[in-house]
């Protein structure tokens, strides 16, 4: 079914107007619901804090949608949660809910079939409820066991018809009991991280240097009395744009660079053949240990403007090396 035509031409003017007007509309409605977050609000938080199980969240049609993102952050957020279809909890779907479980059901109107059908079911269970409505008289209301008045003043709708304002703001109420959860539980970092492993925040915080870095054959090194130029065959062979220079008991003593080749090249007084390798590396490398985080060597190469490092041990044995192109397959920088 196509849209219909518009009836009047629109102008720019107009249609900024209104995309402006719907923002307005929706603003003043967040800062009515700020006002009454409060003992309900507290209230709910130790719910959800108790639960033992995980949260049921449900709602009918845009409230359902909206109950589905509730239930996404906060399982990303340190509470276990999913979302629960109310009409299709009466015909089978009810049994995912156990005893343990605290339910968040999600209706603007308070008065939703659906939730009020399988409301006995969960009751007889057993289960907390906790009701999101623009209606704190209604059925849904008078029936959980808190009530989160999450009302707004109109509708950014012009025919006040299309869920708007009251879903932005069962949204934001949503997205409150998850930071106020998270905080409450010391949630950090490193827990979103565990539950968003593929993502960018994830490969961050969870990829260690001894997950990327070259060891055993691959690792460039020469020992410290070699040539200049059996370093550079090393570096050819092993591509990663240096070469460690260790003693007899593999302790990094420096390291030989494409920077470094580059000013022997220069200096044309300078025998590759003739000269030591430990006359023309680096005698105070950045390195950094298998324990560490990628994202710490991206930072070291960015602060120092190198492109690789050399990974070492507490005795500064040399055990892996990794350049700023492993950093780049692997998706931390």
């Amino acid at each position: 079914m196509t849209a219909p035509a518009p009836k009047h031409p629109l102008q720019d003017e107009a249609l900024i107007a209104s995309g402006r007007m719907v923002i307005e509309v929706e603003a003043q409605a967040l800062m009515a619901l700020q006002a009454r977050i409060g003992a309900e609000f507290s209230a709910a938080c130790r719910l959800l804090l108790e639960c033992r199980g995980r949260v049921v969240c449900t709602g009918m049609g845009k409230s359902g949608h909206i109950a589905r993102k509730i239930a996404a952050t906060f399982a990303s957020t340190g509470t276990p949660a999913f979302f629960l279809h109310p009409g299709e909890a009466s015909h089978g779907d009810l049994g995912m809910v156990t005893d343990a479980d605290v339910v968040l059901a999600l209706s603007n109107s308070g008065e939703s079939d659906e939730i009020l059908a399988i409301l006995p079911a969960l009751r007889r269970q057993g289960n907390a409820m906790i009701a999101v409505t623009g209606r704190p008289q209604s059925s849904m209301a008078r029936l959980s066991d808190v009530h989160l008045d999450a009302s707004v003043p109109a509708e950014a709708c012009p025919l006040s018809l299309a869920p708007t304002a009251s879903t932005t703001a069962a949204l934001v109420m949503g997205d409150a009991l998850a930071v106020a959860l998270m905080e409450a539980r010391g949630f950090t970092a490193d827990d979103f991280a565990r539950s968003h492993p593929a993502g960018t925040l994830g490969r961050r915080l969870l990829l260690h240097i001894r997950d990327i870095m070259h060891t055993g054959d691959e690792v460039p090194s020469v020992p410290v009395d070699a040539s200049a130029t059996v370093a550079l065959l090393e570096m050819t062979r092993k591509r990663l744009g240096m070469t460690a220079v260790v003693d007899a008991d593999g302790v990094l003593q420096g390291v030989f660079t494409d920077g470094d080749l580059r000013r022997c090249l220069d200096d044309e007084q300078t025998d590759l053949h003739a000269t030591p390798v430990s006359r023309l590396m680096g005698r105070t490398p950045r390195t950094i240990g298998a324990q560490a985080l990628a994202v710490e060597a991206a930072h070291l190469m960015e602060e120092f403007k190198i492109s690789s490092l050399v990974v070492v041990d507490a005795d500064r044995r040399v055990v892996g090396a990794l350049n700023i192109h492993d950093l780049l397959r692997a998706r931390v920088v």
